[in-house]
């Protein structure tokens, strides 16, 4: 997906089976990589430290550390 200069980020809270929009946007920011991730692709998050991963990868070194 290709992000415009006028890109948002979203505040949303994680939940065990979603997420809710706190603040509207159109991306998050991974925890670990800092890489942009497309709200309609975020697959990985953790519900406890509140932060998005962008990859199962990224999510395995933030809960390792």
């Amino acid at each position: 997906m290709l992000m415009s200069n006028t890109a948002r980020a979203a505040k949303l809270h994680y939940m065990a089976n979603g997420f809710r929009v706190l603040a509207p946007g159109d991306h998050v920011l991974c925890a670990v990589t800092g890489a942009r991730i497309p709200i309609d692709e975020l697959r990985y998050w953790s519900v406890d430290r509140q932060e998005p991963y962008a990859s199962a990868e990224a999510a395995v070194q933030a809960l390792g550390a």
